[in-house]
């Protein structure tokens, strides 16, 4: 599993300057595939993780008397004092000096994460497929891995709107477009309509272009709220287990024809950009 070796790496190099970079090249992936892969298994971005993980071991170091804050700074891979000092104070709501003369109650600090393994999504291997170019209206937000509870209201909002988007495909099935996840897990999601052709945009709506792209096709059959232990599986195990990479651009989730947006059943196709 990718978040394991992430893991893995991540406190084997603690006293490293690690990025994510860095991480996902140890790891064998990209920047945006170990990124996708860590906040879905896990809820939080690698970066945060990273950082919260440095700060409690520098915490931890103070605690027990470290003298030099400065040495405890940079091991923790901060340039000065007053960075440290900053993100320190960010982190648990004390400055160093604080922390080493009173302590910090311990759960105040992020201790290493243990992913044990577990039943998650069995996945059927994908199709491959050739997916033409896309040309969508739809209604666009930045969400994180915290906030994708706010989804459903998004897809509400937008079909309430779905009528005045000009050209829309007769029949089409409106589509959710989310791109890759940056360092701080935070990611365009857009609930969209194909269009024929772009002509008057709507006001608060944005227009999407997608070039066609090689894919690698997963089915989803449970229920729609269920889509990131999808999506966890895809990334740490199926998408690795096809020898395929994951391409620049977004994802595209198409709900199936059997879809009803009531319940939240019926199923979605998750077409991944891959690379080959």
């Amino acid at each position: 599993m990718i978040v394991d070796k992430a893991l893995w790496v991540i406190e084997r190099n603690a006293d490293q300057p690690l990025t994510l970079a860095a991480v996902a090249e140890a790891c064998g992936v990209s920047r945006s595939h170990l990124a996708a892969a860590f906040a879905s298994a896990t809820g939080t971005p690698l970066i945060r993780y990273l950082r919260a993980r440095r700060l409690s071991e520098a915490a931890r170091a103070l605690v027990e008397g470290a003298p030099d804050i400065l040495s405890v700074a940079l091991t923790a891979g901060y340039g000065s004092h007053e960075a440290f000092t900053r993100a320190f104070r960010d982190q648990f709501g004390v400055t160093p000096e604080a922390a080493r003369e009173n302590g910090l109650e311990p759960q105040a600090l992020v201790a290493p994460l243990d992913l044990r393994p577990s039943a998650g999504s069995h996945l059927a291997p994908p199709r491959f497929e050739r997916a033409g170019a896309i040309r969508a209206v739809g209604l666009a937000r930045t969400v994180t891995f915290d906030t994708v509870v706010e989804i459903p209201a998004q897809w509400r909002r937008f079909m309430a709107r779905h009528d005045e988007i000009p050209d829309a495909l007769e029949n089409a099935i409106p589509i959710g477009v989310c791109d890759p996840a940056d360092e701080n897990g935070a990611f365009a999601y857009v609930a969209a309509a194909e269009v024929a052709r772009f002509m008057t945009i709507p006001k608060g709506l944005d227009r999407l272009e997608i070039p066609a792209r090689a894919c690698a096709v997963f089915e989803h059959t449970g229920h729609v709220s269920t889509i990131f232990k999808t999506y966890t599986a895809i990334w740490n195990e199926a998408l690795p287990a096809t020898g395929r990479s994951l391409a620049d651009g977004p994802v595209v989730e198409q709900h199936n024809r059997a879809f009803d947006p009531e319940t939240g059943e019926g199923g979605l196709t998750l077409w991944i950009p891959v690379t080959g």
